[in-house]
């Protein structure tokens, strides 16, 4: 692994993660109760009015965050996430996602996209890796999970 000795990444908050490009931020049901909690909605008034389906790589629908015509994550303001302290799984643990962690390569070429990466912090292995399984065990809410096929 060639960020056995760690890995440097300090958030800007330059926001360039949620915004400004397509994307897709899957919710777990964890995530989904987590959200609904911080806005006190239920889980059908979270989904009604913050999130959309979307085709997963197995062919089913799952649960995702909406994005604006202009691609931003519809959390997303002026003063940065307006779900922070309850934020999905995905956005916590960026940039240590394991597609990120393939190689030093992808690593750098992700540098491109965020200005935090390869700067600030010294992340040691283990805390990467921990980072990296939380991301892999995101188990995204299918419509089957929530009655609504």
């Amino acid at each position: 692994m060639f960020y056995k000795d760690g890995l440097k990444f300090s958030c800007t908050r330059c926001s360039d993660c949620c915004r400004l490009s397509p994307g897709v931020v899957y919710l777990s049901n964890t995530d989904l109760t987590n959200l609904c909690q911080w806005f006190k909605f239920s889980k059908e008034e979270f989904v009604e009015k913050y999130c959309r389906w979307v085709m997963y790589y197995d062919g089913t629908y799952v649960l995702s965050l909406q994005e604006t015509p202009k691609y931003d994550c519809i959390l997303w303001s002026e003063d940065g996430c307006k779900a922070y302290g309850a934020r999905p799984v995905q956005c916590s643990t960026y940039p240590f996602w394991s597609w990120m962690l393939a190689s030093k390569k992808d690593w750098d070429d992700c540098e491109k996209d965020c200005p935090g990466i390869n700067k600030g912090k010294l992340w040691t292995f283990d805390e990467i890796e921990e980072q990296r399984k939380l991301y892999d065990s995101i188990v995204p809410v299918r419509k089957k999970d929530l009655n609504m096929e």
